[in-house]
């Protein structure tokens, strides 16, 4: 079989193309911040190419509801900037957090750092499972401290519900 200049452009451009779609897969599908190691790691894409891919799918993703974001040398696939208030409204109205989960994690953004004893005077003995399930999910940071932990948000939580960093949480009726 003969390979036409028109033949191996057509195999370059395919090849492109699924490499493109394994990188959009993968910053899709993690929901977090990933190296370039973890890229390459993850879609066996050529570092060099891995970057190009990156910067062409910024510009893909501009005028959408998605936008890939680079911070330092990390990459994300998240909902634009104009519609986080929706995430957030179907993050805190969904049954993913219980009422009495929410209830709890306010309490923990609110009072943070905290500590688990005092948690469990205001919560109830039920916290405890729900401490559980946000140290599962990285939400929260849990540290011991003699006969109870220090409690506190983790950098997850602020990347979750779309807050910023560093800055106070707004209090309700704000």
């Amino acid at each position: 079989m003969d390979l036409t200049k028109e033949s191996v452009e057509e195999i370059d451009a395919e090849r492109d193309m699924e490499n493109t779609k394994k990188v959009e897969a993968a910053l899709f599908i993690s929901g977090r911040f990933l190296s370039l190691q973890e890229l390459v790691a993850l879609t066996d894409v050529n570092p060099l190419l891995l970057k190009k891919i990156l910067e062409d799918l910024v510009d893909k993703y501009k005028s959408s509801g998605i936008s890939v974001i680079q911070q330092d040398s990390l990459w994300k696939m998240d909902v634009s900037e104009e519609y986080t208030w929706m995430v957030n409204k179907l993050a805190t109205g969904s049954s993913e957090f219980s009422k009495a989960e929410q209830e709890t994690l306010a309490i923990i953004a609110y009072k943070q750092p905290m500590k688990q004893s005092v948690l469990v005077k205001i919560r109830g003995n039920k916290c405890y499972d729900h401490i559980r399930k946000f140290t599962d999910m990285g939400l929260i940071n849990k540290k011991k401290m003699g006969h109870t932990a220090e409690i506190s948000l983790s950098s997850s939580f602020y990347e979750y519900f779309h807050l910023p960093q560093g800055e106070e949480l707004p209090r309700q009726g704000e």
